[in-house]
């Protein structure tokens, strides 16, 4: 049984931010000698997620506009009025309730088990941001 951990670290150059990380996941199952187990990635940020869908530009678009109409960034939100890093970013942590901050995916033969169209994003909430981190777990054979 093996237990290996790794980190992916990125930047984000809008507020709201659709990352497509797939192809860094995959490089480093490549490189890390994997069979068979289940690999989890989470982000250990308040104002980022994680989330398993379709890449594809317009929908990517549509997702982005989605969240901005779901939870507005000009609300009346009580968390901007005493703000713990500067930032007036309830609207970030809101949209955060919908999405998850990790994700499970299976690995078979070396390779993610996703379907055709799955691709695993990064969800930025609160950009842009000069780092930002998903950490890796590996857990199989």
């Amino acid at each position: 049984m093996k237990l290996l951990q790794h980190s992916i670290a990125l930047a984000t150059a809008a507020p709201i931010e659709i990352v497509d990380v797939t192809e860094r996941v995959r490089d480093w199952l490549a490189t890390a000698g994997v069979t068979d187990g289940l690999l989890t990635l989470v982000t250990l940020h308040t104002t980022a997620r994680l989330n398993v869908n379709e890449r594809e530009e317009r929908l990517q678009r549509d997702m982005v506009t989605f969240l901005k109409r779901l939870v507005p960034r000009d609300g009346d939100y009580l968390h901007n009025l005493d703000t713990v890093d500067g930032r007036d970013n309830a609207h970030s942590h809101l949209l955060g309730l919908f999405m998850n901050s990790s994700e499970t995916i299976p690995v078979a033969d070396g390779a993610l088990v996703l379907g055709e169209w799955q691709s695993i994003f990064f969800v930025e909430l609160d950009g842009p941001r000069e780092r930002r981190t998903i950490e890796l777990q590996f857990l199989g054979a």
